[in-house]
């Protein structure tokens, strides 16, 4: 589903990837774990298409995108959806709205639409919020949506970055249910994490980033302890630790929906 052959990314004199491979298969779900700066980021980067590779060869559903030609990364991207920490609705959108948005920028038919949205909201449990705006939701429905949105045009690859960064334990816990439910129905799922307790509880795949470099690729722990962790802690920040992916949905929604 997603292969990365001895991909390389540099910025100036700094290693985004150094000579990553990585094999992805349809079916998996993959915790992409690593200290900040470590080339998470420029991993999910590359594979949208956001970044170019200065070596190596990247391959998603079975085309070499190594080399895509500029008209075809929308399609590229049709096939990927995204999840975000900070949820990314749109504000004067209600929730049926905003996910049928999602479909109407890749030009579905109203009947398709009017089919597929209340199918996505009940699967994600939030059918009953459908006429709510964001900002009545907890945190935890605002992600319900997000990730309603996120695959309401069917992707092959569901990349989730920091999803759980911006909810409390037990909401976390439900979110990675759901994302859980979303696989065994045959979704790819790649999910950038700094969430040690999630990871070590799931038990799943986890590809580890360390300066550039894949230095683990198995099942089981997180396996990290993070110098920036205990600096934050040290000080009294409690917030996620995430790297963040630049773009803006707002004005990038074509490319990602």
């Amino acid at each position: 589903m997603i292969e990365f052959d001895n991909v390389t990314k540099n910025y100036g004199g700094n290693t985004g990837l150094n000579n990553a491979t990585v094999h992805i298969h349809r079916g998996d779900f993959v915790f992409l774990v690593g200290p900040s700066g470590a080339g998470k980021t420029t991993f999910i980067r590359l594979i949208l298409k956001e970044l170019e590779p200065d070596s190596g060869t990247i391959t998603v559903a079975g085309k070499d995108i190594t080399h895509l030609k500029r008209r075809e990364i929308p399609h590229l991207r049709q096939k990927i959806g995204m999840v975000f920490q900070d949820f990314r609705l749109l504000e004067k959108k209600t929730v049926y709205e905003n996910v049928a948005f999602a479909m109407e920028v890749v030009h579905k038919s109203k009947k398709e639409i009017a089919e597929r949205v209340p199918y996505v909201l009940n699967l994600v449990d939030i059918a009953d919020k459908a006429d709510r705006y964001p900002h009545e939701l907890s945190a935890g429905e605002q992600q319900r949506v997000g990730i309603a949105r996120a695959i309401a045009n069917q992707p092959r690859v569901l990349i989730c970055d920091e999803p759980t960064g911006n909810l409390d334990p037990v909401t976390a816990m439900d979110i990675m249910k759901l994302l859980e439910q979303i696989n065994i129905r045959g979704t790819t799922i790649v999910m950038v994490t700094h969430a040690k307790d999630i990871v070590d509880r799931m038990g799943k795949r986890v590809v580890a980033i360390e300066n550039g470099r894949i230095v683990r690729d198995e099942e089981g722990a997180y396996g990290f302890i993070q110098e920036d962790e205990v600096k934050n802690f040290s000080h009294g920040n409690l917030s996620s630790y995430d790297e963040g992916l630049s773009f803006d949905y707002l004005e990038e929604v074509e490319k990602y929906v």
